[in-house]
């Protein structure tokens, strides 16, 4: 009863003589993985990623990547007869004549959405616990590209359809295209094969949507798991978590029956969607022709902000050579995007340089504890959150009888002072929430009890906290703090004695001073183990 049946048992032996499976599966399927919610959160994307290939291998089964004009004779009769593309007819014929075709459309469409927004909400999980300080920089560089990926992949598959919507967003890529310098015109005339609209475009996007960025996003997703694999995943502060293990599951069985069952609820989310929530129906749109636009059209909500970039630029160009620079859809097309990505990008590596932390990282941060990037984050998000909103202006001051060019001129100011103010408003909450913690760690947690004195005072009775919430309080670490202070002779030391070591320590007195340190013994001084450094061969897993 105690042994293996004899066909598992046979195969085994038959794979682990030959290339060593055993030791490997051995080692591997007892890995620790931390539990805690967040930790989820990059695992919708990937999941969205899976039903996103399958769904778009189905599809690709019927579609047409033409634009070659056909006579429609489906069975959607308002559109019977109807001069269109061979994508928006084969487009049609799976939404109407394939058993299952709309389902699958409206789920892959459907994934798609969770696919970006799954990948946005891990990027922000990771950037507010400093999950991407050393040894994943790397990590977090193929997560950025990753997620620029995702938007490139979402442009190219929301065009395929060719419908009257998708048009109107093929219309503005073209027009961003051709306001790039100098070489605009030779990009759009490549991308389109010829004069806009032409007749390229879909079967080129269509090559691009189901190969190229697939594979590249494939190539990427495996080498970001490999690495997680490889460095382990982070863990949040708590009772008995150091830099030094990992406190948590094994992957088998504890972390495949769950990651199995996060799957499941995932696709039912979405097939769920599919079903009852209709998305983009585009025979209510009608074929793409140049002359015609639908009213209140809007990209997907990952697009938004960029739509909202153009809506609130002025009309600005410039002549230089008698070239036109039209400025006003090269900044809106190129600088958010730009901000915000090379932004993320580079923003490891900027922290770093200002704190001089080279320290390994395997304990995250709770955000309340780094206010200053916090704040960042939180800013960076009100402006994105700023041009999605005024995406809509249009929408906006229809549905709430407001004056269009009043929304336009609200959000010019609101996308440079709104950024301000979440700032600073959420830098005094981290502050406030820094000083809660040190009163339940120096004063406990009311008890609920009134207690009488002798005097005749009431007070409420204190208990202390506890253990794991205060465990997870100390897990509190300084943020270390470039040396700046001059010696005895009145000489700053060598990293400040140019103007831009000078530059350098005045931000990492701003960036790491700790406002509000803890003040019950227990509190682990950052300035004891600033240089100790943690490699990662020397840590170890606790179940």
């Amino acid at each position: 009863m105690n042994a293996p049946p004899k066909a598992i048992a046979g195969v085994s032996t038959f794979v682990d003589d030959r290339i060593g499976a055993g030791n490997f599966l051995k080692r591997n399927l007892r890995k620790i993985f931390p539990d805690h919610w967040s930790f989820l959160l990059g695992e919708i994307a990937l999941y969205s990623f899976v039903i996103l290939l399958l769904t778009g291998t189905f599809l690709t089964f019927w579609f047409k990547p033409g634009m070659g004009e056909v006579t429609y004779t489906g069975n959607y009769a308002p559109l019977y007869g109807v001069k269109m593309s061979e994508a928006y007819a084969s487009a049609l014929h799976i939404s109407f004549d394939v058993r299952g075709g709309l389902l699958m459309r409206q789920i892959h469409h459907w994934a798609a959405l969770l696919f970006v927004g799954g990948m946005t909400v891990h990027m922000l999980r990771i950037f507010f616990t400093g999950a991407y300080r050393k040894p994943r920089e790397l990590n977090w560089i193929i997560g950025i590209l990753l997620l620029s990926l995702a938007l490139l992949e979402g442009l190219t598959g929301y065009s395929l359809p060719d419908d009257l919507l998708s048009g109107a967003g093929l219309r503005i890529t073209q027009g961003v295209a051709q306001s790039i310098p100098i070489v605009g015109t030779y990009v759009s005339f490549f991308l389109f094969g010829g004069e806009y609209p032409g007749h390229d475009v879909i079967s080129r996007f269509y090559s691009i949507h189901i190969l190229l960025i697939p594979g590249i996003l494939l190539a990427l997703v495996s080498a970001h798991m490999i690495l997680m694999w490889v460095q382990k995943h982070t863990q949040m502060p708590g009772k008995n978590r150091t830099e030094k293990n990992v406190v948590g599951a094994p992957f088998y069985p504890a972390f495949m029956i769950k990651s199995g069952a996060f799957f499941l609820f995932t696709f039912g989310v979405i097939a769920l969607l599919g079903t009852f929530a209709q998305i983009n129906p585009i025979w209510l749109f009608g074929p793409y022709t140049p002359a015609d636009i639908s009213a209140g059209s809007q990209p997907d909500w990952y697009m938004g902000f960029l739509e909202g970039a153009l809506r609130l630029m002025p009309s600005w160009e410039i002549n230089f050579l008698d070239h036109t620079v039209t400025l006003s859809v090269l900044i809106p097309a190129l600088v958010p995007l730009g901000i915000v990505m090379t932004g993320l990008a580079l923003y490891p590596f900027l922290e770093q340089w200002i704190t001089g932390d080279r320290r390994e990282h395997h304990v995250a941060d709770r955000p309340r504890n780094n206010p200053h990037r916090t704040a960042i984050g939180i800013s960076g998000m009100t402006f994105y959150g700023l041009l999605w909103l005024l995406g809509a202006n249009d929408e906006l001051s229809a549905n709430f009888h407001l004056d269009l060019y009043t929304t336009t001129w609200f959000g010019r100011i609101a996308v440079f002072v709104g950024p301000a103010i979440a700032y600073w408003i959420t830098y005094r909450m981290c502050i406030g929430l820094q000083r809660k913690d040190a009163e339940v760690l120096s004063h406990g947690v009311e008890s609920g009890v009134i207690k009488r004195l002798p005097n005749g005072q009431y007070i409420e009775v204190h208990t202390p906290p506890a253990e794991d919430i205060a465990e997870h309080i100390r897990g509190k670490k300084e943020i270390p703090v470039l040396e700046s202070a001059e010696d005895g002779e009145g000489i700053p030391p060598k990293g400040a004695r140019s103007a831009i070591g000078r530059l350098r320590a005045k931000m990492s007195q701003a960036y790491g001073t700790d406002r509000v340190p803890l003040t019950d013994g227990h509190h682990e001084e950052a300035h004891e183990e600033e240089h100790a450094g943690v490699g990662a061969g020397d840590r170890k897993e606790l179940h």
